[in-house]
């Protein structure tokens, strides 16, 4: 600290020849004893450093090591001549014989030791590793990488430093070892725990390909045949093991799973597969209290109390029941009582497989979902309004392979319904120009397919350099509408089930993309682009599906909700009112760059830029500039900021401070605002200011 050796320190000021007290304590908690230099042993180390260099081609390399003192410190110095390195001339396989040698020939195209390259001893170890890797998904399941051994020949090349490798197979490798072995039985354990030592033989079901052995008819056997993915007769292989062994975990109701391969003792060259499944408890209830604050100076609280079942119908279907309530209190600013209060409940149904009349099939690790879900939701704006909301959506979700993921959901359907709409909101409503206010309690309708793609690698955090990129199509009413002749602009309205209907297409694009500057530093970017079309039976997007910028998670100092869309300025048009519209918009474009070093500790620090805004595909007399047009760009908003990140492990506390430095709303050529900051000013801090409290990061 400070150039102070404090630890150091500690331990000689507390030297002691006791093993209790004070001084004991501090000279073992906080003291470290120094490296003394007769403990440095040079001509081990100097081995250790010769080896590494012969391990990485320089095989004439002599390394010597010596002190230098200097007063009561001293230092090792090591003196290393590496020499030439050697270079690989040629590889070598082996002929084929046999099955074994055959199949390691085979791997020859996709050599990682390449002529020309250096000569590196875990480049070979990795070159082992990988044949293993091929032969154990061609039934070699007794091969072991140790059994491949590679010979290397420096003495080539009339001194060019050249090495000639042959990879051949140990004459000691077990028979065993060299053969190809293919599956005979298969027996699935749904119900296994370490008391468990019986086999149960006589209460074994038999589903297709496998055997079920389960006394206690925990789950039916069909709920298996997505996760098997050996067949007797198939030859041994690594891959759909392990595909197997990940199906049977994201099945749902397993903790649990362990595998045991039995080889006959006829010497037929087959193997018997077990699996044994310890399940969870079938039934939880979970609760949850959670509490937050946003930048539009709301304090809330939410509790939410899930029940689920992981084997409903005995099929690993999974039912989940949940029931929330929130509320949530604005405080200071524009405090008038306006406070929100939401309550419902969310029924949700899992299927690990495609419930469809089409038989889909697939060998990856991951198992594909049908989901069905219901809900229902009141939200109450107390002295405005009550929205009561209905949702339900039937579809599919399934993954290519880690990095790729769809989620198809062949129906959604939502239906929201006003009530008790108060005078005062009404006479606003009534006396606004603004249809914003009208449009937050217009009925919903919308029913339709959605699709999701998304690709990431950001899971592989080893990567200096991760992205992720999610695009989204969500469709309503459109055949039907077409069908119908529905026109809205026309007012000719069409209706379904004596309810009119939102008819639009919108499209969601977002990418994001990770560079890791150091060990725990990262510089994150995100663009975001989307644009909903109404058309037929509707003018404008409904307001649910609508887009809205600013807040905790976007443009950071702006307060939620409240920028846009285009030039319009919602603090002006509402400056006598008790309350501010949220403001919505059809097109929505943003983009924020985030620098995230490590300071100490679990804290992190942050700087960031955030740009974007909202924009109305078609106007309105009462939102002024809220068309997109060609002049989009002018028309971004911008912000700066700082923050800290607290990495508690189990969740990220995030605490941003950020300010406007473009304001759309101003008049051309001043609506950058740097000459405005006056960080003395309590007005300016007040106005521009905003503070957010999050959790987990904004992207």
């Amino acid at each position: 600290l400070l150039g102070l050796r404090v630890k150091l320190y500690i331990y000689n000021k507390t030297r002691t020849t006791k093993t209790k007290g004070i001084k004991h304590w501090l000279n073992t908690k906080f003291g470290e004893p120094p490296v003394l230099l007769s403990s440095v042993d040079l001509n081990k180390n100097s081995e250790i450093l010769k080896n590494r260099l012969e391990n990485e081609s320089y095989f004439q390399a002599q390394v010597t090591g010596d002190t230098i003192t200097t007063d009561k410190k001293g230092k090792a110095a090591y003196l290393v001549e590496a020499g030439p390195a050697y270079r690989i001339k040629t590889v070598s396989f082996p002929r084929a014989k046999d099955s074994l040698t055959s199949a390691i020939k085979q791997q020859s195209r996709r050599s990682l030791l390449k002529t020309g390259n250096k000569y590196n001893l875990d480049l070979i170890k990795n070159e082992r590793l990988r044949i293993d890797s091929r032969l154990k998904n061609k039934g070699f399941y007794y091969f072991a990488p140790e059994n491949i051994l590679v010979k290397i020949d420096s003495t080539v090349g009339n001194g060019s430093h050249q090495v000639d490798m042959q990879v051949t197979v140990k004459p000691e490798t077990a028979d065993k070892a060299r053969r190809i072995y293919t599956i005979d039985s298969i027996f699935v354990y749904p119900n296994y725990s370490l008391r468990d030592t019986g086999k149960h033989a006589g209460s074994m079901v038999d589903y297709g390909w496998y055997h079920v052995v389960d006394p206690r008819n925990t789950i039916k056997p069909f709920a298996f045949k997505n996760t098997v993915q050996l067949h007797p007769g198939d030859i041994y292989s690594r891959r759909k093991h392990n595909n197997s062994i990940n199906r049977f975990i994201n099945l749902g109701p397993y903790k649990f799973v362990k595998n045991k391969f039995v080889d006959h003792d006829d010497d037929s060259s087959k193997l018997d597969v077990y699996y044994y499944l310890t399940p969870y408890k079938t039934k939880s209830l979970q609760l949850e209290v959670q509490g937050r604050t946003t930048s539009a100076n709301y304090m809330g609280s939410q509790v939410n109390l899930n029940w689920k079942n992981r084997n409903a119908f005995k099929g690993a279907e999974a039912l989940t029941v949940s029931l929330f309530g929130s509320t949530d209190l604005q405080m200071g600013g524009q405090s008038n009582g306006y406070n929100v209060y939401q309550a419902g409940i969310k029924t949700a149904l899992t299927w690990p497989r495609f419930i469809s009349p089409f038989d889909f099939k697939s060998d990856n690790a991951y198992i594909p979902h049908t989901n069905l879900m219901l809900g229902y939701s009141l939200n109450q704006r107390i002295k405005l309004y009550t929205l009561n909301s209905f949702s339900g959506s039937f579809g599919y979700e399934w993954r290519e392979n880690a990095r790729r993921s769809h989620e198809l959901n062949l129906i959604n359907i939502t239906y929201v319904n006003p009530a008790n709409v108060s005078p005062l909101y009404a006479d606003s409503v009534a006396h606004s120009q603004n249809p914003t206010l009208a449009h937050v309690i217009d009925k919903q309708f919308t029913f339709g397919p959605s699709y999701s793609y998304t690709v990431t690698n950001t899971a592989q955090t080893y990567k200096r350099n991760t992205y992720f990129y999610n695009g989204k199509v969500d469709l309503s009413a459109n055949l039907y509408g077409i069908i119908t002749g529905a026109d809205a602009k026309a007012d000719n309205i069409k209706k379904l089930f004596g309810q009119p209907f939102d008819q639009y297409i919108k499209v969601e694009n977002e990418f994001r993309y990770y560079h890791k500057v150091s060990r725990k530093s990262t510089v994150a970017g995100r663009l975001f682009a989307g644009v909903g079309i109404p058309y037929g039976n509707s003018t404008i997007l409904p307001y649910s599906k609508q887009f809205f910028i600013g807040g905790s998670n976007s443009l950071r100092g702006f307060r939620a909700r409240s920028l846009g869309p285009g030039t319009y300025n919602v603090a002006d048009a509402y400056a006598n009112s008790d309350f501010f519209p949220d403001e919505s918009g059809d097109i929505k474009l943003e983009a924020n760059i985030e620098y995230r070093p490590h300071l100490f500790s679990i804290v992190e620090g942050a700087l960031f830029i955030d740009a974007g805004n909202i924009w109305l595909f078609r106007g309105n007399e009462g939102q002024p500039g809220a068309v997109f047009n060609h002049q989009f760009l002018n028309q971004l908003a911008a912000d700066v900021g700082a923050g800290l990140r607290f990495d508690l492990t189990v969740l990220v506390l995030r605490l941003d401070l950020g300010m406007p430095i473009r304001k759309p709303w101003l008049p051309k050529g001043q609506r950058w605002v740097f000459d405005q900051i006056d960080f003395g000013n309590n007005a300016w801090r007040r106005d521009n200011l905003i503070f957010n409290i999050a959790i987990g990061y904004p992207f």
